[in-house]
């Protein structure tokens, strides 16, 4: 047992030594520059960054937009997976390829089509001035609105995904025996599929919740400098103001949060599984 021990950690060792120098330490490296003022570790760095009130709102438009594009593309997912899963074979199959498609496209090309449908001459604007709801186009582009749009097309398959394989590990005959006892759809839903499925829930809400924190081209194109969120403000941190510290406080804001979303969706799932 100590010898196939051994072995495995002789093997893993290289692959471990290769992840920490090209991985750990630069991340480290960074990180530790929101500590360090000369000679001496200091938070006061993150205390300046909180201080300002841009700072604060980016922060809090950056959370808002994340937790909004988690929920919708939870509620999305779940009705989509559902659908899917109760397909045929053949059916199933062509869907579920749709559905990955998406993620075989570039995200630039993606958000790049946004412009083209938000515009102002674009497919939305046209389709509202043409049946009378809006007289003039409306502006679309730079607000919140179309970063949440494009996050949203950008990750939804990533819960729908999650959840078609918690969907395809469930029991089958789970929901017909909750209809059979007299179970309407929604008990049907909090009480067994969801309790059932909170595994691939929490992969998919925490891929999409990393996801929208951390993608960088949507919220530049779709946003621009008007919605500004952390990764765009860190990228002008460094790139404009030459700020490695504000950079480095940026930085482990958004591991503290991922890892944060993670820890909470699976206290949710969990909690919910007791009761």
């Amino acid at each position: 047992m100590f010898q196939n021990r051994a072995e495995a950690f002789a093997l893993v060792l290289p692959a471990a030594i290769f992840a920490s120098v090209v991985f750990l330490v630069p991340v480290g490296i960074l990180l530790s520059e929101g500590f360090r003022t000369g000679d001496s570790w200091t938070i006061q760095a993150y205390i300046d960054f909180f201080s300002q009130s841009l700072n604060q709102t980016v922060f809090l438009r950056t959370l808002k937009l994340a937790a909004m594009v988690t929920a919708v593309s939870a509620v999305i997912g779940y009705a989509a997976a559902f659908a899917i899963v109760n397909l045929p074979p053949k059916g199933k199959g062509r869907i579920t390829g749709l559905v990955v498609l998406p993620l075989m496209i570039s995200p630039v090309a993606r958000t790049y089509a946004w412009l083209v449908i938000l515009g102002r001459t674009g497919f939305v604007n046209q389709a509202l001035v043409g049946i009378g709801l809006s007289d003039e186009p409306i502006r679309f582009l730079f607000t919140e609105t179309a970063v949440f749009i494009g996050l949203l097309q950008l990750f939804l398959p990533l819960m729908i995904i999650s959840l078609i394989s918690a969907l395809e590990n469930m029991p089958r005959d789970a929901v017909p025996a909750a209809r059979v006892l007299g179970a309407n759809w929604f008990q049907v839903f909090t009480k067994v599929i969801l309790p059932l499925t909170k595994e691939g829930l929490v992969i998919g809400g925490t891929l999409v919740f990393t996801g929208s924190m951390t993608a960088y081209i949507t919220p530049a194109i779709l946003g621009g400098s008007k919605v500004l969120m952390l990764e765009t403000l860190m990228y002008q941190r460094v790139t404009v103001a030459n700020d490695f510290v504000a950079a480095s406080v940026i930085a482990l804001i958004l591991i503290v949060m991922a890892f944060a979303a993670n820890v909470l969706l699976k206290r949710l799932a969990t909690a919910r599984n007791k009761r």
